[in-house]
């Protein structure tokens, strides 16, 4: 569910949709992305992993992007690349109406993911725990994040390193119980801001900010005062996992829906 009382300005962002591989969720997230140009979904990364890291059946899935998939020393990693790239081929023959076996995962010059031969459609990737988050839009930027809602933050003090001045004071007025989760609610906000304008242009978090829950959802300069235009849109959600989920989602003024798969 959104946050209790948390409005949102700019374009349309539903919750996030569950899926699973050939399961359910699959069509709702198509009809996500027709009628608003943004779906956002998530999945269990067991439901993902190879079941042979090295075998020909995950050479044939990976196809093109095997040898990128040779490239990646960490075991867990490995894991996770191939995850999603399982995840988004699966999504794209579901859904984008594309050919899995000639869609490939690559990056751009900042680490951007993006799908080769699906350039319509901007992607954000997350993954925390045993989670898969994955943001698709075809208005613009997209950018997500996530993290346990209960993570304890307070007293960390990494307030001090994320927040602005006027986070700060916000935070100061809220009851002890209350701070780690709004702590954890700034930090995905901020990290699917910066994924969304990329890394080359992301400020620190220091120098934007977000006004608390029950308002509409903008960026705010370090005073408090407004500062980006009602082209982005920025929502947070509590998944029923225990993840705190949060897109930001800017509207480039492109076409916002996508065709239905063939």
């Amino acid at each position: 569910m959104t946050l209790p009382g948390e409005s949102t300005v700019g374009p349309p962002l539903h919750e996030p949709i569950e899926v699973r591989h050939g399961g359910d969720g699959w069509e709702r997230v198509s009809r996500d992305l027709r009628e608003c140009g943004t779906a956002l979904l998530h999945t269990r990364l067991a439901d993902w992993r190879p079941e042979e890291e090295d075998g020909p059946g995950l050479r044939r899935l990976l196809g093109r992007d095997w040898s990128r998939y040779l490239d990646v020393t960490h075991p867990d990693t490995r894991v996770r690349y191939a995850a999603f790239c399982a995840l988004l081929r699966h999504a794209a023959g579901e859904m984008l109406g594309g050919d899995p076996g000639v869609l490939e995962l690559s990056y751009g010059p900042a680490g951007r993911p993006y799908l080769r031969g699906c350039d319509r459609v901007d992607i954000s990737l997350c993954h925390t725990g045993g989670l898969l988050l994955v943001g698709l839009t075809t208005r613009g930027l997209i950018g997500v994040d996530a993290d346990l809602a209960d993570r304890q933050l307070s007293g960390s003090g990494l307030d001090g390193h994320m927040c602005t001045p006027y986070e700060l004071v916000s935070l100061a007025n809220l009851p002890e119980l209350d701070r780690s989760p709004a702590l954890v609610r700034l930090q995905t906000l901020k990290e699917a801001y910066g994924k969304a304008i990329g890394a080359e242009r992301r400020p620190r978090f220091t120098e934007f900010g977000f006004g608390p829950d029950g308002r509409p959802v903008k960026v705010r300069r370090p005073d408090g005062t407004p500062g980006a235009s009602a082209e982005w849109a920025f929502r947070t959600f509590l998944l029923p996992n225990g993840y705190c989920v949060s897109a930001a989602v800017y509207d480039a003024g492109l076409a916002a829906s996508f065709p239905h798969a063939t």
